[in-house]
């Protein structure tokens, strides 16, 4: 007879409201519903979906989702290796990521299905079609309105709510954005049978990542451009897939092949965001967490590794003091707060590297090269405090 544990759970019937149904609130929900807290998701869609591409789940992001019962290979293709190569497709530098606790390619629909399982299983409630229209803080919690004139209150409101988070205005003074000179697309197009291996071709002021998604049925593709015209910030604009192969026309290896299967790729202009002063009100009642505290650049695949790692601070702060909300939101942002920051400041450097020009570039390739014969493993020893760093240890 299986043993039941009396002992109660810290957050026990703790009541925690959630704006945001992507990676970091469904995230969120389940971590604080594994410790008890009475969690609830808004999302403003019909229906907890994700229509997005592809990601990478580095090693420190593999861990959370382990801590919350989740094991990314029932959902995602393990990381065979990582290669940089240059924009003719010639091999720059190998890299086999450690077998444990594991690299993983994952289409973002697929991780956002998980959660959601994950939060409905741990019995959390999703509440959708719920589009929020202000946010305000009042004497002992928060208050939340929607579109449709509902009216909630909670005692705990939680901000994953995206890159133009209310819950973020509403704790900060507004700090605009600015275009960094760089747009993306993304594309998915049918596999290709190859290895899952991610892929990175380097050009002068561009760059292309490709890796395979559900085990090759797919091929994930992400392509950024240097230049003045800014895009629009947002995944969902859609622009002529001749526009994506005029920027990438000298590329060669696989490149043109994959480029000529896109069909319907969307654009979107990269604008740098500063991370948040403020991630929690100093009274307990609203914290911030993903993009609504973080929003990153896609250059060190860490978007929603940090989320991941967000939602399982933030929880697990809350247990540690769970009669002193404001003590544990405080320790939560000093924790998270340093760390976000630089990996915010490691992806902005990274689009530099990717995108250098003759005669940086071939000498810069070149050192690569002599550095794997002489090091192998350098460049994963070099971002080691990124992938090695576990914020589930006790």
């Amino acid at each position: 007879m299986p043993r039941v544990s009396l002992t109660p759970l810290p957050l026990a019937d703790r009541p925690a409201l959630i704006l945001g149904g992507g990676v970091a609130g469904l995230a969120a929900g389940l971590a604080l519903r594994r410790l008890g807290a009475d969690a609830e998701v808004l999302e403003q869609s019909p229906e907890i979906r994700e229509v997005g591409a592809g990601l990478q789940i580095s090693p420190n992001g593999t861990r959370v989702l382990r801590a919350l019962g989740l094991e990314p290979a029932d959902f995602a293709t393990r990381t065979l290796a990582i290669e940089l190569r240059d924009a003719r497709g010639r091999l720059v530098t190998r890299m086999a990521p450690p077998a444990e606790p594991g690299f993983f390619l994952i289409h973002r629909a697929d991780l956002i299905e998980a959660l959601a399982e994950g939060f409905r299983q741990a019995g959390g409630k999703v509440r959708l079609a719920t589009q929020v229209a202000a946010v305000s803080l009042h004497t002992g919690g928060a208050r939340v309105e929607t579109t449709g004139g509902t009216v909630l209150e909670t005692p705990l409101l939680i901000g994953a709510d995206g890159l133009h988070s209310q819950t973020r205005a509403a704790l900060n003074l507004p700090a605009p954005p600015f275009f960094t000179g760089q747009v993306a697309w993304r594309a998915t197009i049918p596999g290709d049978g190859g290895p899952p291996v991610a892929q990175v071709f380097m050009g002068p002021g561009r760059h292309l990542v490709s890796y395979p998604l559900r085990g090759g049925a797919l091929r994930n593709i992400v392509a950024v451009e240097e230049r003045r015209e800014w895009a629009a910030e947002g995944w969902h604009h859609r622009d002529a897939p001749g526009n994506l192969r005029t920027a990438f026309a000298g590329f060669g290896g696989p490149v043109p092949e994959w480029l000529e299967a896109v069909s319907a790729p969307f654009l979107w202009g990269l604008f740098r965001h500063p991370v948040a002063a403020q991630w929690q009100d100093g009274q307990g009642r609203a914290a911030l967490l993903g993009d609504a505290a973080h929003p990153t650049l896609p250059f060190m695949a860490q978007g929603a590794v940090l989320a991941l790692e967000d939602a399982w601070v933030l929880a697990q702060s809350l247990a540690a003091s769970p009669t002193d909300p404001a003590a544990a939101l405080n320790r939560y942002q000093q924790i998270r707060a340093p760390r976000a920051r630089a990996v915010v400041a490691a992806a902005n450097g990274n689009a530099r590297a990717y995108h250098l020009r003759a005669p940086l570039a071939p000498l810069a390739h070149a050192l690569l090269r002599l550095g794997d014969r002489v090091a192998p493993g350098l460049p994963f020893r070099r971002y080691a405090w990124v992938h090695d760093h576990d914020v589930t240890a006790p």
